[in-house]
């Protein structure tokens, strides 16, 4: 039976890992040109991960050619998901993104909004939840309406630290929580659902051969539930994207 979507992404399909990059790269920039010059600022949560950071790579690298300025007064960046380590850690997602991005631009100190990984799981998502409600404007769910988030899809088919089976999946009102990650006895800080659900625009980075059979189950399935937490980022009242190089898309079904 063939099978069908279970709802209605964008699907941007791109010859290789460095063409993803470039596309997410270009909608970053537009947007928060866009959200600067008609809001004044620009909210956007950034994810881990090694294409995320060519991304980041590309805009930072745009800025010190002078290809592409961007307006980074006016941009507040804040992380999707974090590990439960130091900032200055091998795995933390804030040294990354500021070691290829977030140093090498010219963005305010105070616009940098991490996520607290050096304390108690459970302390650092309250934290966050409060920073995040005071920084970020409020739509009509009461949720803090990051103007875009960018998202991964591990081959488990978890999204920021929304992991198969864990208790995060199920929290329906908080912005953030303390989920468990998947190795034994770690703990992440995550995003949830209803928040990055929440978000004006989602884009979602798959590369590569070894995600294309949990793409194809996440993007088109014969059943009409979301099993995958990636399947259950919906946006309620904003765009959703997957940009997906030919290996990650490989499997899917008329490339949808």
């Amino acid at each position: 039976m063939r099978s069908t979507l279970i709802y209605s992404p964008e699907v941007r399909v791109y010859p290789d890992a460095v063409a993803v990059a470039e596309a997410a790269a270009e909608v970053f920039a537009r947007a928060a040109t866009r959200a600067v010059a008609e809001n004044g600022r620009f909210y956007v949560a950034l994810a881990g991960g090694s294409t995320p950071k060519a991304v980041y790579q590309l805009l930072a690298d745009d800025e010190a050619s002078g290809r592409r300025k961007l307006p980074w007064t006016g941009i507040e960046v804040f992380f999707g998901d974090e590990r439960c380590v130091p900032p200055d850690h091998a795995e933390s997602n804030f040294r990354m993104a500021h070691e290829t991005l977030l140093a090498r631009v010219p963005i305010p100190a105070a616009n940098i909004h991490r996520i607290r990984g050096e304390m108690d799981p459970q302390a650092a998502a309250a934290a966050y939840e409060v920073e995040l409600k005071r920084v970020v404007p409020s739509h009509h769910a009461m949720l803090p309406r990051l103007d875009l988030v960018l998202l991964g899809m591990g081959q488990d088919g978890h999204t920021a630290s929304l992991f198969p089976g864990t208790p995060g999946l199920q929290e329906t009102s908080h912005s953030v929580v303390a989920n468990p990650g998947p190795e034994p006895a770690s703990w992440r800080v995550t995003l949830t659902l209803p928040a990055l659900s929440a978000a004006s625009n989602v884009l979602f980075l798959v590369i590569g051969a070894e995600k294309a059979p949990m793409l194809r189950r996440v993007l088109q399935t014969d059943a009409a539930g979301a099993s995958y937490p990636a399947q259950r980022v919906r946006p309620t009242a904003g765009w959703l994207r997957w940009f997906l190089d030919e290996a990650a898309a490989s499997q899917l079904n008329a490339r949808t």
